[in-house]
């Protein structure tokens, strides 16, 4: 990637916003100890809960660090496209915490989570057509959301 000194303030606003509003719906959820989700019959493969906020923690930076580049150097219609595709998965990321966790609503989750893992397809292939680095960034959201997807499946079938 070829930032500079002068992408640092902009690249640090994204990095921060992707954080923020992806940690926020677990701020109203509250999946701690001690909550519903520790109720659930948790499929065999399930991580242990500390891995969720490490991860989360870095693949937000790697979307903000994608949505910066794709900023700044989109032009037209492509970035418009690319950008509003990038809200709109980012829409449904928060919405699967909230009906999930929130909704306490393992259905409700797994359809969400499947229109997600949709939009971040589009979102990656139309990231690729901007900036081949930026649509590179959200292979590991991608793989994550995928074992999400079926994490989210395997407590579908247990509860």
């Amino acid at each position: 990637m070829d930032l500079s000194r002068d992408d640092l303030p902009g690249l640090a606003l994204a990095v921060l916003v992707c954080e923020a509003v992806g940690a926020s719906p677990a701020l109203v959820t509250a999946t701690g100890s001690g909550t519903w989700y520790d109720s659930l019959a948790q499929p065999a493969f399930a991580p242990p809960n500390w891995v969720f906020g490490p991860v989360w923690t870095a693949l937000f930076a790697a979307l903000g660090v994608a949505a910066y580049l794709v900023l700044r150097d989109g032009e037209g219609r492509q970035r418009t496209v690319a950008f509003g595709l990038f809200v709109a998965q980012y829409v449904l990321n928060v919405a699967w915490t909230l009906v999930f966790f929130g909704d306490q609503n393992i259905t409700g989750g797994l359809a969400v989570i499947t229109g997600l893992w949709l939009l971040i397809v589009a979102t990656l292939a139309a990231f690729v057509r901007v900036r081949r680095a930026a649509g590179y960034l959200l292979v590991p959201y991608l793989a994550w959301v995928s074992f999400a997807a079926v994490l989210n499946y395997g407590f579908w079938t247990l509860n």
